[in-house]
């Protein structure tokens, strides 16, 4: 994945001073490593049994759905309050500086059902962790958590109640 880290641009004090982002445009600009991303998710769950793969948004969505389309599995949005058209289930959390929520539809995941959680980074864990609450409150487990970026310095992976956690590439 060496060749993948070196299309993450860091952009400094983006959304706000202190915080170094971690852009990806440059690597779904790019169809190769974009594929190679894919395909290592992919090879993880080669050996699982995966019902439903869950996308949290936004850029959870462009490689949680990459991803169901590769496995031909069903692709599930958890998306920011407010943004889902039927009947949701809210799971709220912490922020370093205060709290915000996320939602699934109601009937998006069935009782029983396994699922792969994808998303572009993970930082603290809060938004992670509660998409795994609102999983398990669904009826359905996670039999892992799919990232392209974690930043271990952060801790978030000690903060995540269920599953396996596989990352790409490590800051």
């Amino acid at each position: 994945m060496d060749d993948v880290k070196l299309l993450i641009r860091d952009i400094p004090d983006f959304p706000k001073k202190g915080i170094v982002f971690k852009d990806i445009t440059p690597l779904l600009s790019d169809g190769a490593a974009f594929r190679k991303v894919t395909a290592a998710f992919a090879a993880r769950l080669a050996d699982e049994r995966i019902d439903k793969i869950v996308g949290i948004e936004s850029r959870g969505f462009i490689f949680g759905a990459a991803l169901a389309c590769s496995l031909g599995r069903g692709f599930v949005p958890v998306r920011k309050p407010g943004k889902l058209p039927f009947q949701t289930v809210r799971e709220s959390y912490a922020l370093e500086y205060g709290t915000d929520a996320i939602e699934i539809h109601r009937d998006a995941i069935l009782p029983g059902e396994r699922v792969a959680i994808v998303d572009d980074l993970l930082a603290t864990g809060g938004t992670l962790a509660a998409c795994i609450n609102l999983v398990r409150n669904l009826g359905g487990h996670v039999a892992a958590s799919l990232v392209v970026i974690e930043l271990g310095f952060l801790g978030g992976r000690k903060r995540l109640p269920e599953g396996e956690v596989v990352s790409l590439i490590r800051y």
